[in-house]
């Protein structure tokens, strides 16, 4: 069984006499389905004549037969076509003793293939690098999901629909996920992990611990309590470096300053360090609370009551 398309940009990207460029969601859907693709040449429309002859069928049995009738709704006129599509399959050929339903059950339905369990998804495409902490970003979601650490540094292609997310290097499936749509939020596969195999990067515990008790031990604590909070270490690589990337910007006395406050307040993250940073919290003391009322003549005090 095959699809006969025209050459429009839906179907066919870039014609071709002998191998025309397919749709790649087009492709992708003929391929779901178990089925093929083979569009019509170029000027050449007896290459599609079965085609134009059903749509001849449709105009003269199906439309002119409800063309001055009027409907209210799409399911209305949806039934109305159906009816009539029911009729045509059950009228006889001319000068033929079977119909086309007659036709189609003893030629056609027993060569038929069932369809796939799950329905055909329209699918997207990007390419992305896996970044350092092995992970890559699905932009459109904003969502970080892991690939083997053997990729770190490669570009590879994502391809995902509404439920899943699927990575692939040289053509070949590397990873697999379900689609989360949460922003920042990180999928990882314990098995992708460089962590878990021994196979040391740039990127680990010890260098981000050690660049930030270079800075001081406020900024040290900071960081191992970023890293703490992950299930995995490489899902707080990240943040680390948002943190100690601060230095560059104002210095490593105000960063420490900032770890400082964020310690006292007991929020340890990029986004916590950052609003300090910007709303100059580094840069003011503490002021002790004021705790006895100011004298004023509207305000009753304990003789009042007596």
């Amino acid at each position: 069984m095959a699809i006969v398309p025209d050459n429009l940009k839906s179907a066919v990207t870039k014609s071709h006499r002998y191998e025309p460029t397919l749709n790649q969601t087009f492709a992708d859907f003929a391929e779901h389905y178990g089925t093929t693709v083979l569009p019509a040449r170029v000027y050449r429309p007896k290459d599609k004549a079965l085609v134009e002859g059903a749509v001849k069928i449709v105009y003269s049995r199906i439309y002119a037969a409800i063309r001055n009738q009027q409907f209210f709704s799409l399911e209305e006129l949806n039934m109305a076509i159906r009816e009539q599509h029911e009729a045509l399959n059950d009228r006889k050929f001319s000068h033929r003793p079977y119909s086309r339903r007659e036709l189609f059950v003893e030629l056609e339905e027993k060569l038929l293939n069932p369809l796939p369990l799950e329905k055909y998804e329209i699918k997207e495409v990007c390419w992305v690098t896996v970044m350092k902490n092995g992970h890559v970003c699905l932009q459109k979601d904003k969502h970080y999901y892991s690939v083997p650490y053997n990729f770190i540094g490669k570009k590879v292609k994502l391809i995902w629909s509404s439920k899943q997310v699927t990575a692939y290097y040289n053509y070949r499936c590397i990873a697999t996920h379900e689609r989360l749509k949460s922003p920042y939020r990180y999928t990882t596969d314990e098995q992708h992990l460089c962590s878990k195999h021994k196979f040391v990067t740039q990127w680990n515990p010890d260098y981000f611990i050690n660049w930030a008790a270079n800075i001081s031990p406020a900024v040290e604590l900071v960081i191992k309590d970023i890293m703490e909070k992950k299930p995995y270490s490489e899902q707080a690589y990240r943040s680390c470096m948002g943190v100690l990337s601060l230095a560059k910007k104002a210095g490593d006395k105000r960063l420490s300053d900032a770890c400082n406050r964020a310690l006292e307040y007991g929020i340890c993250n990029y986004k916590m360090v950052q609003n300090i940073f910007e709303k100059g919290l580094d840069q003011i003391e503490e002021q002790s609370i004021q705790t006895q009322l100011p004298s004023h003549d509207n305000i009753r005090g304990k003789h009042y009551y007596n």
